[in-house]
Order: C-alpha cells, then structure tokens, then sequence
C-alpha cells in the first residue's frame, strides 16, 4: 500500500486540452470540477458511505438497468465467440438481481458471493483506468460506485479487478483496498495485455492515446476478440477528428473502426455528465478475420511526440513502463 501511494504523489503533466466547438465532449477534468464537492477528504467510513448511497441511487434509476442491458448484450456475444464459448453467461445475468443494493457486508468483503459469471479458467477480469478523485468529486464517485454494482452483477471477484488513476489520494488508495480492487502503483498508460483471458476494460472519459494504446498492445485478431472496452465513444472520435489527424496520432483506434460493434449508453438527465459520450465496445471475430492481412502487419509501438493535443497522463521524469505481466 505505501508503494501504491507513493506512486500516485509521483509528479505528472497533462497537455493542455483540445480545442473543440461548443458540442465537445466534456474532458475528464471538466466533469469532475463540475462534480466537485465543497467538504474536503474524509475519512474512509465516510467515503464508503457516500458510494453506497451513489449505489442506491443508480440501482433505482432507470439508467442503470438500461446500461447494464447493453453490457449485457455485447458480453453475451463477445464470450459466445471465445473458444470454448463460455455458457454461463446468460444464466448468471438471469440469477442476479438489479433492485438489490449493497449492503455494508458486501463493501466489507472484497468478493461478490453466489456462483461466479464463468466457469473454469475463463473468468471475466477488469481493467479501470482514470475513474478520478472519487473521495470529493461526485462525477467519479457515480462513476465508481457503477463499476462496483457491475463486479458484482457480473460475480467478478473485486480482486480481479485492477485500477489505476496518478491522480489517486492516500485515502482514495486506502479505500480502493478496503473495497477488495487492485491498486495498480505503475502508469501501464493503456499498455496490458488481456494475455488470452476475456477481459472488460473500464475507461471512462480517458485520453484518445490511452484507448490507442490498449488496441497496439492487443493487436491481433484472438486478443481483440477477447476484449469489452467501455469508454468513449470510437464513432464520436472518428465524428470529432480529422481523418488524417485520427491516423496520424492513433492509427490503432483508425484501423479498427471496420473492425468493432459499439453500442452507445443510454443517456438520461440525473446521468448525463457522468456518462456522456459513452459506449460499449467489443470486437467480433468475423469483423476482425475481413480486415486485410496487411493491417495485422502494422506493429508500431505509438510515438505521440509532436502530438499537439494529447489527452494521457505521463510521468515528467522516468520513461514510461508498461506492466505486460497476466492480469
């Protein structure tokens, strides 16, 4: 835990936002200024209180079960294509119920009890990258408190889910590790691996370079198969960026377009900052095999220098390493 929070009062820099018309997409930054409370920190009994009341509010709105349905579906299809296909799926979405609020046992405790989403060795992991200042900032709390009702609907043991955010207090790490996640104490700056394992990368609101740098590090048709990015929207980006910018500074999120099925989330007005511009994103193999050969050829790790408008957080001293070992 000491090393973890070192790491995260590590120095950082962020480039200056990109410039867009009126209609952009709220940055990272953005949202969580708008979300920010006016008490400080508090102590940890105090923030684990106010996720479970950010729980309960999801769980009785119509948003949550909505999203969840469309997470659903693309899981269904995405483990459908694995080989074996995974079979529990459904069964365990229908055993699971979305009126049930944690309670303070289930914070407590870091795994969600009941038979797992999947059987064998083919669990589901998770990967969440840049949730932000949950302690004071309610947009990431919301954002949060939605990943953790998701582990347990999904019954992903908390400990198969890693996080990271450089932004991260010592009291936001103390309760990450109360409420059983993995604290990430290395920038991997999108770079894991799913290394052969279904994996469901949770990203909200993150930098354009971060979502590139997942797809070069699984760049190929089994890894992408294997892959649920929910984050922002692919479409939007390739709607917002100019083409020849898109392929310059993130050939990956380019080439992949044809490649991809997206379904946006719903979008109501209680949630509308918290996950605007947010979809679900998943890869089927049958897309991915019509993509020209060549385009698998392409291996080249991303240089952003030059790169204006870059969106991802990166250390100011030591190169950056990229944590490559089995989720």
């Amino acid at each position: 835990m000491a090393a973890a929070a070192k790491a995260a009062l590590e120095p950082w820099q962020t480039a200056a936002p990109r410039k867009r018309s009126a209609t952009r997409r709220p940055q990272r930054r953005e949202l969580e200024a708008r979300g920010h409370e006016t008490e400080p920190e508090a102590d940890t009994k105090i923030v684990l209180r106010r996720l479970r009341e950010a729980e309960n509010d999801l769980l009785i709105s119509a948003f949550w079960s909505s999203a969840v349905e469309s997470i659903s579906r693309c899981l269904t299809e995405q483990l459908g294509q694995q080989k074996p296909p995974v079979k529990t799926l459904s069964e365990a979405f229908g055993n699971l119920h979305l009126d049930s609020p944690l309670g303070e046992s289930d914070v407590a405790h870091a795994s969600s009890p009941g038979e797992p989403l999947v059987s064998g060795t083919c669990r589901v992991k998770c990967v969440c990258y840049g949730i932000g200042n949950f302690a004071t900032c309610i947009t990431a709390r919301t954002q949060l408190a939605f990943l953790l009702l998701f582990l347990d609907k999904c019954q992903t043991p908390r400990s198969h889910c890693w996080v990271y955010d450089p932004l991260f207090s010592p009291l936001e790490i103390a309760v990450l590790h109360t409420l059983g996640v993995t604290v990430l104490s290395e920038n991997e700056e999108g770079k894991r691996s799913v290394c052969g394992e279904p994996t469901i990368f949770y990203m909200l609101h993150c930098g354009t370079a971060l979502y590139n740098n997942l797809l070069w590090s699984n760049w190929s048709v089994d890894a992408l198969s294997r892959m649920v990015i929910i984050g922002n929207s692919f479409r939007g980006l390739e709607e917002r960026l100019l083409t020849r910018i898109l392929q310059k500074n993130y050939p990956y999120i380019a080439k992949i377009l044809e490649g991809l099925d997206e379904v946006e989330f719903p979008q109501t007005s209680e949630y509308m900052d918290t996950f605007n511009d947010t979809s679900v994103h998943w890869f089927p193999t049958q897309k991915l095999e019509r993509l020209p050969r060549d385009l698998w050829m392409f291996q080249e790790e991303p240089d952003y220098q030059g790169c204006e408008d870059l969106e991802i957080i990166r250390k100011t001293t030591d190169p950056p390493t990229a944590d490559m070992n089995p989720v």
